[in-house]
């Protein structure tokens, strides 16, 4: 085992620090080799009690890797181990978990993981390589599989057992982060999958996680129950963590119904996402009967970008003025001021909330990047500040950015008839906006009103969540909401967003079914920078080349977490510096009434 700090820099990857113990991008791990626990955990936390909370939706499948289904939302990250795991306090770093060596070849082409001896499966028996290589192929190679592993991973060119505890992931090309996000490989037992995921849609894998889960009812709840004997409880990365005897999914397909579990005390955390409820559905002395208390937690994450994603694959939206029309149509600040309370704020990146958002014209190496594709890109990428969304004036209202809608919408050709805006077949332009929720319903209708005021039917359509998923696998939709979800260290799931080949893949994260010759040219930059500076200028390039795209419609943000809690949950001394709410509060909160009985 490699006991001793390196620093290996190769020529077209960044340089990398690496060891038994962990990797980081950039830069040394900050948590040195002797490292006994995360900073943002209690190593003294006590085992015991259980932990409730809200999920929205349902479940039909506990196998959580295939396209089709509502997947069940413990299993994989309470059941199953990774190759490492993944520190909040650094933009990337990861420490061994399954993986208790990791050696990275001097040509940058292959990782070999050497895998844990004392590591064993819930069912007894040892992870070896050949369980690691399993896992791989199946997520990789299945039909029945999410396409999403087949992007993300797409650089492997093959994968080698070399001895019992030891597997080799070879490379077709130097890829930046691929060693590392190789690491969050879900790792099940060979056993799992005997005939493919195909003749197991409601089969859980084998996994070497925390918990087993214990539970279920009819796509309504889950529950999962702490391995007393779970082999990793006493790593660095994982002292501390899991902490819970019982964990409790309570799944809810209405909004009033969480609403009344939280206020009767049903639920032990709930994070609350919609503004107008933080502000009013909690009463502080109904949730003073159950214990209860709110809090919000300010974060440090990329906020990414929230919004209206239009489907390019519809001929209405493949005119970029039409898209900046129905950008310029959105009024943002009536709706933040009267429904959230003016709570949020506007996305304006997809790196919001972050260093990697492009501002004013581009410069520096960001520019360098950018300069070659002058050809394929509009004037105003060079020209201009990177475009901010529109805003509208409290005192004139929207009226004005109507306008300036209509007049977009003349000049990509469209007429009127009757008021209403018409295209080259004579045919009135009508839309759907498709929803599983009714959360976003009476936002969507502000806009509605707006848009009929130049001439546009928007449909708004909420559907089961079953149907809804079906839906955006097809691509099937002309606008629905999403999130372009990015860390702070963004890499390989850019071609799931951004791709051609993403583009005609159902089932992708290409919603806008975008497929343009100047950001195809961009995303390989997430697989060859050599530092820090080199992936952040990446990122303004490629975000600086969306924003002119008018790809999504976009939303809002909050650089805090608002939380609902039980004080009888103890909470480590501080939070990660990035971080999930949720995921912080189930893998390192505990019990209080556990530590007294301790």
């Amino acid at each position: 085992m490699i006991k001793k700090l390196i620093t290996v820099a190769l020529a077209g990857l960044p340089t990398v620090a690496w060891a038994a113990y962990g990797l980081s991008l950039g830069s040394a791990p900050i948590y040195p080799p002797t490292f006994t626990h995360f900073g943002y955990t209690n190593p003294n936390a006590p085992k015991g009690g259980s932990f409730s909370l809200p999920i929205s939706g349902g479940f039909d499948t506990l196998n959580p890797f295939t396209l089709k289904g509502d997947h069940e939302a413990g299993i994989t990250s309470l059941t199953l181990d990774t190759l490492t795991a993944q520190s909040w306090d650094e933009p990337f770093a990861v420490y061994g978990l399954l993986a208790e060596d990791i050696e990275l070849a001097s040509d940058g082409l292959s990782v070999n993981f050497k895998i844990n001896p004392k590591a064993r499966f819930q069912n007894g028996d040892p992870v070896l390589a050949q369980d690691v290589a399993a896992s791989f192929k199946l997520l990789t190679q299945d039909p029945a599989a999410s396409p999403s592993y087949r992007f993300y991973w797409a650089d492997v060119a093959g994968v080698d057992i070399t001895d019992k505890y030891t597997v080799r992931f070879r490379f077709k090309n130097r890829n930046a982060e691929l060693h590392m996000i190789l690491g969050q490989l879900p790792v099940f037992s060979h056993k799992s999958y005997p005939q493919g995921l195909a003749k197991a849609p409601n089969t859980p894998p084998i996994g070497s996680g925390p918990y087993r889960l214990s539970r279920t009812e009819s796509g309504r709840l889950s529950e999962f129950t702490r391995d007393k004997n779970y082999w990793a409880q006493n790593l660095p990365t994982r002292k501390g963590m899991y902490n819970f005897d019982r964990i409790r999914f309570n799944y809810v397909r209405d909004n009033s119904v969480r609403l009344e579990g939280i206020k009767g005390g049903r639920y032990d955390f709930s994070q609350e996402t919609t503004a107008r409820d933080w502000a009013r559905a909690y009463p502080e002395n109904l949730l003073a009967r159950h214990y209860l208390q709110k809090h919000e937690w300010q974060h440090q994450n990329t906020a990414g970008m929230q919004g209206f994603v239009m489907n390019q694959r519809r001929s209405f939206f493949q005119d970029v003025r039409v898209r900046q029309a129905l950008v310029f149509s959105f009024d943002f600040e009536s709706i933040n001021e009267r429904l959230f309370y003016g709570s949020y704020r506007r996305s304006d990146s997809y790196f919001t909330n972050s260093e990697m958002a492009a501002a004013g014209k581009p410069q520096g190496r960001e520019l360098e990047l950018l300069l070659p594709l002058k050809n394929r890109l509009p004037p105003a990428v060079f020209n201009l500040d990177a475009p901010q969304p529109p805003k509208v004036n409290p005192s004139v209202g929207i009226r004005p950015n109507l306008m300036q809608a209509k007049a977009l919408l003349l000049a990509a050709g469209y007429r009127y008839q009757g008021g209403r805006l018409i295209d080259k077949n004579q045919q009135p332009v009508v839309i759907e906006y498709l929803t599983p929720s009714k959360n976003f319903e009476r936002v969507v209708l502000k806009w509605q009103r707006d848009l009929a005021k130049i001439g546009i039917t928007l449909n708004i359509r909420v559907t089961d969540a079953a149907l809804y998923q079906k839906r955006v696998n097809d691509f099937d939709f002309d606008i629905v909401s999403t999130v372009y979800a990015n860390s702070e260290s963004p890499g390989n799931e850019q071609f799931g967003y951004y791709s051609c080949q993403s583009a005609k893949t159902p089932g992708s994260r290409n919603l806008a079914g975008i497929c343009d010759p100047a950001i195809e040219s961009l995303l390989p930059n997430f697989a060859q920078f050599k530092n820090r500076a080199d992936l952040v200028a990446s990122a303004r390039a490629l975000d600086r080349v969306l924003r002119w795209q008018y790809l999504v419609i976009p939303n809002w943000h909050s650089n805090q977490y608002r939380v609902i809690y039980r004080n009888t949950l103890g909470i480590p001394a501080r939070p990660p510096k990035y971080y999930a709410a949720t995921e912080w509060a189930l893998s390192t909160w505990w019990d209080k009434a556990a530590q007294k009985q301790q």
